[in-house]
């Protein structure tokens, strides 16, 4: 067996086992290839490969480069451990649990070729009037519900793309094939009804194909940095006013935040603030229960070892946005103003799944504070039917009819971030601190009530799970063992955005398997086997290897090295707004020092010099 390794910084990779020939790039009709190809997951910064019995401290000595491969081979999922620098095989086993590793782009093409020569699916074709030449495939996860025994497989949904380049918005509802990944061929299909392919007419999003007339035209604003970026790179460490840190990259993660670091002009040194951060998990399921979309349940998403050259692009950001200010005019023959622009930096990734492209953010500041946010564009996964006016519906739809044949399903998007906080170190410890009203008692005071904050330090993981919404509290990662000067514990304060909980039964199949959203605050011990909150095999797994398997162990969480699990998420009602391609909507959260510094740490933080252009008039 040949397996062929891409070496890679701080990324999970996927690898290539081939033992015949390659797959071919994907095509439009049958391709053939070869079912004995398969496929390695692999994580050359695995924890697995560090010498000392504490990831993080640093050895003596380089630990050996190792990686944990997933390989999919002859019906089963082995786990090995590969020794990067010896090229050997250092331990191996098969993985004899429930559910299999993520799906690839590679397999996944070849399934949605199969429909081509399948003789069931021209007829469906031919009974449609529609032209196999501009009809395109792909396949899709199908979950489980219940099954004792669950094959490799997938569905296979089709498109058609004549007249326009939105081919999601083109479905060929009611048809779809059942492929074993495995054994690479159709094991089941359907074609239950003929249903009206949308128009094109629309639909389509391309400027270039755009005619007249046109919305208003926006005048540019020019953005210009005459003395340069006020960042630098060097591999993959970024330096940028008091903030250092780590950009690395992993196929199922994304972007990887680590190493985290803020110098302290007070204090005059560096200090420690998030050992690694990223997106966990994502989950998107749609509300449909008819056979085509009941299983629409969608995890994380697929990918394969490709270069992509300028995945990342990190930015300096000023909107006009204030750090601070103040105008004093209360002394006499004195009006003090003092105000300092806020500038922030960027590290932004596009992540594009299929018909939806999210915009990944994470965004510093000099005050210490550091902004996660998601932003959901793209094209809205559409289901074909059979109405062009609201009047006609008698029935639920399931969504909101957008256009003539075309329903925007009810859908959810629900991400969970990991957050190794390491506040000043890795001794933390999980403190809400709730507000709560308190009756004024003293009968000479005419207030009848105000509201003070009542502490409480999470002991154990069960203390720490939070729905959040239910009352007023301050959420804060704190170090017990350090405080300011005035005996506050140093930390960090979560500020959430909006707030949302899953709307579907605990005992649903896609809720068991999703349950990481049935809490918006999770906080675990350091383990470097729970990274993936949804378990490390996804596709069609059982929900027996999530956060909320893992955290029912109850484990001790105070003074411990935590990590802090955040859901954020968004209930999508489609509108006709969001038709043919989606205007960003986005969310997030901010982590915010909280007595961490003895003052305001950006009060010597001066504005960027403004930039004297030449004077230039306006032309109508």
């Amino acid at each position: 067996m040949l397996i062929l390794m891409r070496r890679a910084m701080d990324a999970r990779t996927k690898v290539r086992v081939v033992t015949s020939k390659t797959h071919t790039q994907p095509q439009k009709s049958p391709t053939t290839t070869s079912p004995s190809t398969t496929w390695v997951w692999t994580n050359p910064t695995s924890p697995i490969s560090w010498i000392s019995s504490n990831p993080k401290t640093k050895p003596s000595s380089p630990p050996p480069r190792r990686a944990f491969v997933i390989v999919r081979f002859q019906k089963q999922s082995h786990e090995i451990t590969v020794d990067l620098s010896t090229r050997s095989i250092v331990s191996k086993n098969v993985y004899e649990g429930n559910g299999y590793p993520m799906l690839t782009f590679g397999e996944q093409t070849v399934a949605s070729q199969l429909p081509f020569s399948y003789e069931p699916f021209k007829e469906s074709l031919r009974k449609r009037g529609l032209n196999t030449s501009q009809v395109l495939c792909a396949s899709f996860s199908i979950g489980w519900f219940g099954e004792a025994k669950t094959k490799r497989n997938v569905k296979v949904k089709c498109y058609y793309t004549n007249g326009t380049a939105n081919l999601y918005a083109r479905p060929l509802e009611g048809v779809a094939a059942v492929v074993d990944l495995d054994d690479m061929k159709i094991v089941g299909y359907n074609d239950r009804d003929v249903i009206p392919v949308p128009n094109a007419e629309g639909t389509e999003y391309r400027a270039s194909k755009l005619k007249p007339p046109f919305g208003p035209k926006l005048k540019g604003i020019p953005v210009t940095q005459h003395c340069g970026p006020g960042f630098t790179v060097q591999g993959h460490s970024v330096s940028w006013g008091n903030w250092d840190f780590h950009v690395g990259f992993d196929i199922k993660a994304g972007p990887i935040i680590s190493l985290a670091s803020i110098y302290d002009l007070q204090k005059q040194k560096r200090r420690r603030v998030l050992y690694k951060g990223f997106i966990s998990e994502l989950f998107v399921p749609y509300q449909d229960p008819t056979e085509e979309w009941y299983y629409t349940t969608y995890f994380d998403s697929d990918g394969s070892p490709v270069k992509i050259p300028n995945a990342f692009c990190i930015f300096e950001k000023y909107a006009g946005d204030i750090m601070w200010r103040h105008t004093e005019i209360s002394i006499p023959n004195q009006v003090i103003t003092e105000v300092r622009s806020d500038v922030s930096l960027v590290v932004r990734i596009v992540s594009t799944v299929g018909n939806y492209d999210y915009v990944i953010d994470w965004e510093f500041k000099p005050s210490g504070s550091f902004k996660i946010g998601v932003g959901l564009t793209g094209i809205l996964g559409l289901k074909a039917g059979a109405y062009t006016h609201t009047d006609e519906i008698k029935e639920d739809i399931y969504g909101t009819l957008i256009a003539d044949n075309t329903i925007g399903v009810y859908r959810d998007h629900f991400f969970i971030y990991y957050l190794d906080l390491d506040i000043d170190g890795e001794v933390n410890s999980f403190v809400k601190s709730n507000l709560e009203t308190v009756k004024v008692k003293d009968e000479n005071i005419p207030r009848k009530s105000r509201w003070t904050v009542v502490s409480e330090t999470a002991k154990t993981e069960a203390d720490a799970r939070i729905n959040l919404g239910l009352k007023a509290s301050e959420l804060l990662v704190v170090n017990p063992n350090k405080r300011t000067k005035q005996g506050n514990k140093i930390g960090y304060r979560l500020l959430p955005g909006s707030v949302v909980h899953p709307l579907l039964l605990l005992n649903d199949y896609p809720q068991i398997r999703g349950a990481f959203t049935n809490y918006n605050v999770w906080v675990t011990p350091y383990n470097k086997s729970e990274k993936w909150a949804a378990g490390s095999y996804v596709d069609r797994s059982r929900g027996d290897d999530t956060i909320a398997v893992w955290s029912s162990r109850d484990r001790e969480i105070e003074k411990k090295d935590i990590v802090l699990w955040y859901m954020m998420g968004f209930h999508h009602v489609p509108s006709q707004e969001d038709f043919p391609v989606m205007p960003t909507l986005s969310g997030g959260f901010e982590l915010r020092p909280t007595n961490f510094f003895e003052s305001n740490p950006v009060l010597k933080t001066k504005s960027p010099k403004p930039l004297q252009w030449p004077n230039c008039t306006s032309q109508h």
